[in-house]
């Protein structure tokens, strides 16, 4: 199936975006990280702690179906991106993590990706157990923000992994990343610890446990 891509956005939009989306300090977290001083803390975070609402799109649901992604057809979501980028996740899923997606008139509109077993975020290892998973890096296209996708998409995502026995899904979430925190907010999600990683140019590392939450 041949993924048609979004138009570009102006550069003047990115950034009023990450303005009106209170993700001032997110962004200057990632720039800093570009240079080698990568301070990042963190939530780890349990979704649907209380069973949530399914979230309603802002158009017309019967126009998005669900369905798992292929590695060809992430290389070719991915075609623009830095080559180091495409070969990690495509390196990911050829070791398990799966990749879904809402699709509309033939393009993938928003895709998340999920993690079954064990695995390493910044040095730190989380544990799965046979019914949990883990949910990372969802994406909406530019031009279908707004709609209600990402909810949409994490909560249908909840029903395929509660149909294969994994009632317990667990995130990261970065202490700036307010709209990701929002975001989860509508999915009754709940903070369980607050980590810091620290990385200096890529040599020194260190993982803090900052709170443990009740």
């Amino acid at each position: 199936m041949e993924i048609s891509q979004s138009k570009k956005v102006s550069r003047l939009d990115r950034y009023w975006a990450i303005i009106r989306n209170g993700m001032f300090l997110f962004g200057l977290r990632n720039r800093l990280a570009n240079i080698g001083i990568d301070i990042k803390p963190y939530y780890w975070v349990v979704e649907e702690y209380e069973k949530c609402e399914e979230p309603l799109i802002k158009d017309d649901a019967s126009k998005y179906s669900l369905r798992y992604i292929s590695i060809d057809e992430i290389k070719e979501l991915y075609k623009d991106k830095p080559k180091d980028e495409v070969e990690e996740v495509v390196e990911g899923m050829k070791k398990g993590y799966l990749c879904a997606g809402l699709e509309c008139k033939n393009e993938i509109v928003v895709h998340m990706y999920i993690a079954l077993t064990d695995f390493n975020f910044k040095g730190r290892v989380f544990k799965l157990k046979s019914n949990e998973a883990y949910l990372f890096n969802i994406w909406t296209s530019h031009l279908h923000r707004g709609k209600n996708l990402a909810p949409y998409l994490r909560y249908q995502v909840y029903q395929l992994l509660r149909e294969q026995g994994r009632n317990v899904k667990y995130s990261v979430t970065e202490y700036f990343n307010k709209s990701s925190i929002k975001f989860k907010k509508k999915l009754n999600s709940k903070n369980l610890y607050l980590y810091l990683n620290i990385v200096l140019f890529d040599k020194y590392k260190w993982n803090f446990t900052l709170k443990k939450y009740e």
